[in-house]
């Protein structure tokens, strides 16, 4: 289900800050050791132990790899995923959004980087992410792959179509 979740000049500084999380998790993770990820502003929050916890051992063929912060983990070698969470969980937008497997998600092509995207939840306090090497991980995989342990997370809203929202009005 497609549905829309008010974009701002904030969204898309966290969209770049998440970009470049991904570009130095890139660039860092050549020599085998931990990856080297900024951990997420609320990843020590206690709601996150569960989903890492319950992330799968590989994405795509590729094994999960240790990364330098809590609430956070890889894939790949050098890594071509990589999942955080505690990350701001986003308020109402207009930016599309995408129900997977019961997990709703915001999804957008990192700025300036061919291929590189996010994905946030949407509804969920804290909110994960996933930053994604799109040659190398398709978005389904990605989204699919970790949307169970994304599920251990509580929803507190969804996300909801311009339909939904005229048939919660009582008009269609």
């Amino acid at each position: 289900m497609a549905g829309w979740a008010a974009s701002s000049s904030r969204a898309r500084r966290r969209l770049a800050a998440g970009g470049a999380a991904l570009t130095s998790a890139l660039v860092l993770t050549g020599c085998g050791s931990a990856v080297a990820v900024d951990g997420a502003p609320d990843g020590a929050n206690p709601d996150c132990a569960p989903v890492m916890l319950a992330m799968p051992a590989d994405v795509s063929g590729m094994a999960q790899r240790e990364t330098s912060s809590q609430g956070t983990t890889a894939y790949g070698d050098p890594s071509a995923m990589i999942v955080r969470c505690g990350v701001a969980e986003p308020g109402p937008t207009t930016q599309p959004c995408t129900d997977v497997n019961g997990v709703d998600w915001l999804i957008s092509e990192v700025p300036d980087q061919k291929n590189q995207w996010r994905a946030v939840t949407y509804g969920r306090s804290p909110a994960v992410e996933v930053l994604f090497d799109g040659d190398r991980v398709p978005s389904s995989t990605a989204l699919v792959d970790t949307g169970s342990a994304v599920q251990n997370i509580p929803q507190t809203r969804q996300c909801e179509s311009v339909k939904d929202t005229l048939d919660q009005q009582g008009r269609s």
